[in-house]
């Protein structure tokens, strides 16, 4: 099986944005072209990672369209969609083609425009993804982290304010982060006084509603250097994709997700490293309380000693292990079916050492992209071309 390289990236500004889905995704699949340094007419494969244009703008169609809009005829178009993991799973797809020799050049571009419609119409399409029964009974995200964090911080007799200290790492990370939509920091006290959204958890331990796009250019590691130089790239080393229960309450801990654990099971045997070896991790922070459960599940961390960690500063930029350096969902975005590609982009730069003032010293980089209330999963390990 072919190892497979990142060769060009790109990532839109994140936030209110004026454009439509489909001019999002152009913006980020034009600048990815133009950092790999190649045409749209190369591209044989075009994945598009995308939740819910339809039910947020009534656009669907949008591979073929980006096809079109990029010059990319006729490379083969797919949506992908995975609920909120809808970008990692556009990665495993993108992945795959290339692995298995499907394709030379393929491209993913993941995007959603979601700000023109109220808070509680966006979460009402989100809260689609829960199981019916659930659904039914009023049951949102929010009110799943909320549950989450309340028994995390009982069981594991967690301060409520190590919670909040995530928000305020991910927020001052955001700061050096110019396609951010929040690049402003804030303090614990700000992150506890604000409005109770889903107790224990208040306004900032939850991600904004966001617009955006990101994409991803993939080739062979062994043509990579024909088309950027070494080090200027970076190869897929491992990745694994994996579902835990549609009904969460059926989880015998809900504080425990499965699929973070099985899918970064395959990442990591797959890249033959274990957890100790990550230098860098883009976790899927929507709730501050994921953090904790993500950065546990990988196995970074013991069982219930997540939270210890941030009140250590070991996850802090210049920390033993960095985790959220782009800010995060938190204090970047999140744009649904563009956030599991952003996670990635962000391990590109810092592997390929174009991180700007956020960069650390990383050779290794991991990004874990969760669609629903884990639900499904998608872990994806990299590692520096030289």
């Amino acid at each position: 099986m072919e190892r497979v390289a990142i060769i060009g990236a790109s990532m839109t500004r994140f936030g209110q944005r004026d454009a439509w889905v489909r001019e999002l995704l152009a913006e980020a699949g034009e600048a990815a072209l133009s950092d790999a340094g190649i045409d749209g007419d190369d591209v044989e494969h075009l994945y598009v990672s995308n939740m819910a244009s339809g039910e947020f703008e009534g656009q669907t169609g949008v591979p073929n369209a980006l096809a079109h809009d990029l010059d990319a005829l006729p490379a083969y178009t797919a949506r992908i969609d995975q609920t909120s993991s809808s970008g990692g799973a556009g990665v495993y797809a993108a992945w795959q083609s290339v692995a298995a020799g499907a394709s030379e050049l393929t491209m993913l571009v993941g995007g959603e425009k979601m700000t023109h419609r109220t808070t509680a119409e966006a979460t009402d399409v989100i809260a689609s993804l829960t199981h019916p029964v659930e659904y039914k009974h009023g049951v949102t995200l929010p009110s799943f982290a909320g549950l989450t964090a309340r028994l995390y911080l009982d069981t594991y007799d967690a301060p409520r304010e190590s919670l909040g200290k995530v928000a305020v790492k991910n927020h001052r990370n955001g700061v050096d982060n110019p396609h951010a939509q929040f690049r402003k920091e804030v303090d614990l006290d700000t992150v506890l006084d604000s409005p109770m959204v889903a107790d224990p958890l208040r306004l900032y331990d939850f991600c904004p509603i966001t617009d955006g796009s990101a994409a991803l250019v993939f080739c062979p590691e062994s043509v990579a250097a024909e088309y950027v130089p070494e080090g200027e790239y970076a190869v897929i080393s491992g990745i694994g994709g994996a579902t835990d229960t549609h009904v969460v309450h059926e989880r015998a801990d809900p504080t425990t997700m499965g699929g973070v654990v099985d899918s970064s099971t395959i990442a990591y045997e797959m890249a033959g490293i274990g957890p100790d070896d990550v230098d860098v991790a883009e976790l899927h922070d929507m709730f501050t309380i994921l953090e904790f459960l993500q950065s546990e599940d990988l196995g970074f961390f013991e069982k219930g000693k997540g939270w210890k960690a941030v009140e250590e500063g070991v996850t802090d930029r210049d920390g033993e292990l960095p985790i959220n350096t782009s800010g995060g969902l938190k204090s970047k975005g999140h744009p649904l079916g563009a956030s599991g590609v952003a996670q990635v982009y962000e391990i590109y730069q810092q592997l390929t050492g174009n991180a700007g003032p956020r960069q650390v010293e990383a050779d290794i980089g991991l990004a874990c992209n969760v669609g629903g209330f884990g639900n499904c999963v998608t872990t994806t390990i990299m590692e520096a071309s030289q």
